[in-house]
């Protein structure tokens, strides 16, 4: 089992950056996938972007794809997401999540969730 912090949201202008990170608890980070989700009011989560377990391969949402980065440093077991000209709507509360395995985009692919942190990106 794992437990999921995340940090670092806040309130940014458009083209602005902004750095996601997220902190687990427990021995066995690095047997996990981890990914972001995202959820803006009144819609539904949806996928940002997953890293595998050793970092070496990465995916991402086509609307973020090329702004975004995903890493991670198992060492200090924690994930994080470099969010780069950032957009109005990309406005939302940023999930982490972990997963037993590669290649899921769904919420219910992932089995641990973080507690979210708010972004808010103003014109």
């Amino acid at each position: 089992q794992v437990q999921l912090v995340e940090s670092g949201g806040g309130l940014v202008q458009a083209g602005d950056s902004l750095r996601l990170s997220c902190e687990a608890s427990g021995r066995t980070f690095s047997s996990y996938v981890m990914g972001w989700f995202r959820q803006a009011p009144g819609k539904e989560r949806e996928f940002v972007a997953s890293i595998t377990r050793g970092g070496s391969t990465t995916n991402y949402a086509k609307s973020v794809k090329g702004r975004f980065t995903i890493s991670r440093d198992n060492a200090k077991n924690t994930v994080h997401l470099q969010m780069n000209s950032l957009k109005e709507e990309d406005t939302a509360v940023y999930y982490c999540a972990a997963s037993t395995r590669w290649g899921r985009v769904a919420v219910a692919g992932y089995d641990y969730w973080g507690q979210g942190t708010q972004v808010t990106v103003s014109s």
